[in-house]
């Protein structure tokens, strides 16, 4: 959980708490920067959130700030420079490097990342991939299983939203993002970056039911080994929680969470979505809604 997450203030700051609420927390300097990453922290956050632009002052205040408490700092970045200063000033985890179609970033500092083992989340599918696959197939607007996760109202409403999506603004940069798309996922993948998985499922035509597959195959479908792609989705995305001691990996210590899929996700990525058995906590949950708990054989297994 993050909190509000930390925005550079434009403009006067807002009036209502909903308006508040939906801005996050803006800043105008360093000192507020810190402050307002002290009061997320004090609220009881697992981690901050920041929202571009900010500089590269505010981002190390952030960091020094959530560093002081074992806190890590994510940062919602594009450009070159704004993915340059949250770099340097030492944010933990680089998010959504690359998803908003810019131009390939510098190979220099494309290499300093790298060499520092720094996670970075580039979010790749959920405007380049969806936009073509929903002209091809827009029978997914209606998919079934969205019927049954959604409250009637709020699905009615989504329906509603997404009538004529073409004319979204959100996808009004599609076409740009599509140009670069390619290049800037080949950019990480050839590069040796730690790329963690992440959707930004939620956005339009981004479904929960689907994002992060669809983020898996795109990786795969420029190259990336589905054995990476799906340490991407386990070790390193325990890590970017910080639960990397945890979860993420099966071995003696860690919680026994696990699946068994219907396939060889080795052949195609997609089969980790067709999920047979979930093993959580010691309790193994069949599709069929079944559980059967299996007793814990040592003292020492969690």
């Amino acid at each position: 959980m993050s909190g509000p997450a930390i925005n550079h203030r434009n403009g006067p700051p807002p009036t209502t708490p909903s308006v508040s609420l939906l801005a996050g927390r803006s800043v105008s300097t360093p000192e507020e920067a810190a402050q307002a990453t002290e009061e997320n922290i004090q609220a009881g956050v697992d981690v901050i959130k920041c929202q571009v632009p900010l500089s590269y002052e505010e981002y190390k205040a952030i960091v020094d700030t959530a560093h002081k408490h074992n806190v890590k700092v994510h940062a919602h970045l594009y450009t070159e420079r704004e993915l340059s200063d949250a770099f340097r000033a030492g944010v933990d985890v680089l998010q959504h490097v690359g998803s908003a179609g810019v131009p390939l970033y510098s190979k220099e500092l494309v290499k300093a990342i790298v060499d520092s083992g720094r996670p970075v989340v580039p979010t790749a599918a959920h405007r380049v991939f969806v936009w073509p696959a929903t002209l091809d197939f827009p029978e997914r607007l209606q998919h079934p299983q969205l019927k049954k996760d959604f409250p009637p109202e709020i699905y009615a409403e989504v329906q509603d939203s997404l009538k004529d999506y073409r004319s979204l603004r959100y996808f009004n940069t599609t076409d740009r993002q599509m140009f670069f798309g390619d290049a800037d996922m080949h950019q990480w993948i050839e590069s040796g970056a730690v790329i963690g998985m992440g959707t930004d499922s939620g956005t339009p035509m981004n479904f929960h039911i689907d994002a992060l597959w669809r983020e898996a195959k795109a990786f795969v479908d420029h190259g990336m080994s589905p054995q990476r792609v799906i340490s991407a989705l386990t070790r390193v995305n325990a890590r970017i929680f910080n639960m990397g001691n945890d979860l993420g990996t099966i071995e003696a210590g860690k919680l026994a969470d696990i699946i068994v899929v219907d396939g060889n996700p080795l052949f195609d990525i997609v089969a980790l979505s067709h999920v047979e058995t979930v093993v959580k906590d010691g309790v193994v949950y069949k599709k069929d809604g079944a559980a059967v708990d299996v007793p814990r054989r040592t003292s020492s297994s969690r």
